[in-house]
């Protein structure tokens, strides 16, 4: 499946717009959201090819959000690229056990995320 719908979920309103600005020069049509309370209310609306998920956000942390959406029926096809300033490989191994299917560090490098979304469709 062809990857054209991107959800940005992120708490920093600089990274929303830096990453959207990318993504949409690259072709992408771009939702975002700013916490995971936010990101479950788009989801209702409209069901993205892709998900890029910030791990440190206010409330429930991208971790737990990427769980819940990878267990649901609804959701687990979607899938999640944890996108963070978390750069530990224990981080990394943590995101990909909670159903995550790629992760890269902030700041982002814009060949090796349309590498990674590239890699997904």
């Amino acid at each position: 499946m062809p990857i054209r719908n991107v959800l940005i979920v992120d708490d920093s309103k600089t990274e929303l717009m830096y990453l959207s600005e990318m993504l949409k020069k690259a072709g992408f049509a771009v939702s975002t959201a700013e916490n995971a309370e936010d990101a479950q209310r788009r989801l209702e609306h409209a069901k993205p090819d892709l998900i890029l998920m910030d791990v440190v956000m206010p409330g429930q942390n991208g971790f737990q959000l990427t769980r819940a959406l990878s267990r649901d029926p609804r959701y687990a096809e979607v899938p999640i690229i944890m996108c963070t300033s978390k750069n530990q490989e224990t981080d990394r191994v943590w995101g990909m056990r909670q159903g995550a299917r790629d992760y890269i560090t902030k700041p982002v490098d814009q060949a090796e995320l349309m590498g990674k979304i590239k890699a997904l469709g």
